[in-house]
């Protein structure tokens, strides 16, 4: 058989997509041929079956390949992975970003160390993305919160920070390498900075590095929590252009008791108040959501104010899980909502979010605005809205549009 690069196959958030550069370039550089990494994601169970279900076809498409799995469903279940007779060898969470994992074969199947004991975050010099116009930069690592339906921190340990020199560093290479839009990413972006000397807050280090790269065209943020925005954050998004009016909230419930026996930090007024503050400070701001469906206890009316709140706050893009029990979390232990009624609930709640994304896509014609290309000349806005571009446009440049019309569902746009 011909020898191949290692290819990769990523599941789950914007952080195992940059985290799977980190390993390509490693595996690159050690000389991985004939190799398939699967980068796994723990968020849900229906998550951890895909994954598996995407190894069992490999393996029968490619016998000879070597297969290797890691990601957070492998660092928090190494042996039900390591069991799979498809598998060569399990790598955990923080030992796949280390460039001596991917030299010599390793003597046993399954390396994951603990990841609790993780205390840094190494930073990663990346030159791009595989199939991605925007890139992804990890500033920040693990969660040192404990909401009761989440699994995560025991696939990520507790909350780490890539310094801000470091930060920028990698911005400035990757604006050398011509990426116009940068997407900072982690499991809990607002809680940036805790661990480092001086402890600067997210919105002080993104002051900073958008003076040191002052040639970076455009900046987004991975989801938020809503009340832990700081102060300098709230500067940025008040007077900070290329800063875009998108910001996408950890909202999860809109019902207060469902939102404390999730062990959430905000309260529904909260999501309330900080949407109306963004807006008073910026009229054009758009907000995306996760939001958690039939979680447990969950009644019809707490989830109608779930949904009462989708419309309160305009909110226009919609990340809808229904509510799956994770082992060892303390929701799984509690009452559960009967999975059919979550599954419903969860389709009510995407059929509210289409409606939003309809409305706000109306909103968008005959405005002037700048689009980043993607591929098959689509375009991202400001506001993170899909646009079918009507003229040749090249992948990754921006570009200032007129959205003329909305048809069956899509925006298209002209050249201004």
């Amino acid at each position: 058989m011909a020898k191949t690069d290692p290819e990769l196959v990523t599941f789950g958030c914007r952080l195992n997509t940059y985290e799977s550069e980190v390993m390509r370039t490693h595996a690159r550089n050690a000389g991985l041929e004939n190799a398939i990494i699967f980068n796994t994601c723990s968020v849900t169970k229906e998550a951890e079956r895909q994954a598996k279900q995407a190894i069992r076809r490999a393996r029968r498409e490619n016998p000879n390949a070597r297969i290797i799995v890691t990601g957070c469903a492998a660092q928090i279940d190494p042996q039900g992975f390591g069991g799979m007779p498809e598998v060569d060898q399990v790598i955990g969470n923080d030992l796949k970003l280390k460039a001596e994992t991917w030299g010599a074969p390793p003597e046993e199947k399954i390396i994951v160390n603990d990841i609790m004991t993780v205390k840094e975050t190494a930073s990663h010099l990346v030159d791009g993305f595989e199939g991605h116009t925007r890139a992804f930069l990890q500033v920040q690592n693990g969660c040192d919160h404990r909401c009761t339906f989440c699994i995560i921190p025991y696939g990520r340990g507790n909350s780490r920070s890539v310094p801000v020199g470091a930060i920028a560093e990698q911005v400035a290479h990757l604006v050398n390498a011509g990426y116009k839009e940068i997407v900072f990413t982690g499991v809990d972006v607002t809680s940036y900075g805790h661990d480092l000397p001086g402890q600067p807050t997210l919105g002080q280090m993104m002051r900073r590095v958008l003076a040191l790269v002052p040639e970076l065209p455009r900046v987004r943020l991975s989801s938020l929590d809503p009340v832990e925005i700081d102060d300098d954050l709230w500067h940025l998004i008040a007077h900070e252009p290329r800063l875009m009016p998108h910001l996408h909230l950890s909202l999860q419930a809109g019902d207060d008791m469902i939102l404390k026996r999730m062990k959430r930090r905000h309260l529904r007024q909260d999501v309330i108040d900080v949407c109306r503050r963004a807006r008073n400070l910026r009229p054009d701001m758009a907000f995306g959501a996760d939001i958690i469906a039939g979680f447990p206890t969950e009644t019809e009316e707490m989830f109608m104010n779930t949904l009462k709140i989708v419309e309160e706050c305009d909110l226009t893009f919609l990340h809808v899980f229904p509510y799956s029990e994770r082992e060892g979390t303390p929701a799984a232990r509690m009452p559960q909502v009967d999975p059919v009624v979550r599954k419903e609930r969860a389709s009510r709640l995407r059929e509210l979010g289409d409606k939003q994304l309809h409305h706000f896509m109306q909103a968008q014609i005959d405005q002037k605005r700048q689009v980043i290309v993607e591929q098959n000349g689509v375009g991202r806005t400001e506001h993170f809205a899909e646009v079918q571009l009507g003229f040749p446009a090249e992948q990754g440049h921006l570009y200032d549009i007129i959205v003329k019309r909305l048809e069956e569902g899509k925006l298209h746009g002209e050249p201004i």
